[in-house]
């Protein structure tokens, strides 16, 4: 007698299918089956995984307004211009700047050797820089390079007095 190929299937959702088996090797059928008795039904799977993608997506969503909160705040501490670019490419600008000169200053000057009057420098240099893409560009960059990328910047990353320039 051939071992069956066409198993029924109590899930642990409740739901019951038959499942088609003969792909797996004969000896590994039983194993499998009981594996799947302890899963959820394919379509209660897919509806659990969509709403799982839902609340991911809300978290995230609530997660970067709480971020962009906190970038405009310590933007306004610390007389940070408004950046230009598009709405988006402004928000997240925004965020990529604080973060970026954040991390440059406990690097620099919370755990390495510059002083404050050195970074007020750099930070008068980096409140030169308004093209949002400059700071998203730079968002992976190392926080000892920050002094570099800043005298590297273009005057394309700064604002002119005269538009048209």
């Amino acid at each position: 007698m051939a071992v069956k190929t066409i198993w029924q299937i109590a899930h642990s959702c409740g739901h019951s299918a038959e499942r088609d088996l003969s792909d797996r090797a004969a000896d590994r059928r039983a194993g499998f089956a009981e594996w799947l008795a302890k899963q959820e039904c394919t379509d209660c799977w897919r509806a659990s995984k969509e709403d799982d993608e839902q609340e991911k997506a809300a978290w995230l969503k609530a997660k970067r307004a709480e971020e962009q909160a906190a970038s405009e705040a310590w933007s306004q501490q610390y007389r940070m211009p408004p950046l230009e670019g598009t709405e988006r490419a402004v928000a997240w600008g925004v965020r990529c700047r604080h973060q970026v000169l954040t991390a440059a200053y406990t690097a620099l000057v919370l755990e390495g050797e510059t002083d404050e009057t050195e970074w007020a420098e750099i930070e008068e240099t980096a409140r030169t820089l308004t093209r949002a893409g400059w700071w998203i560009d730079q968002r992976f960059s190392e926080p000892d390079d920050l002094t570099e990328l800043l005298h590297a910047a273009t005057t394309a990353d700064r604002p002119t007095e005269n538009p048209y320039f």
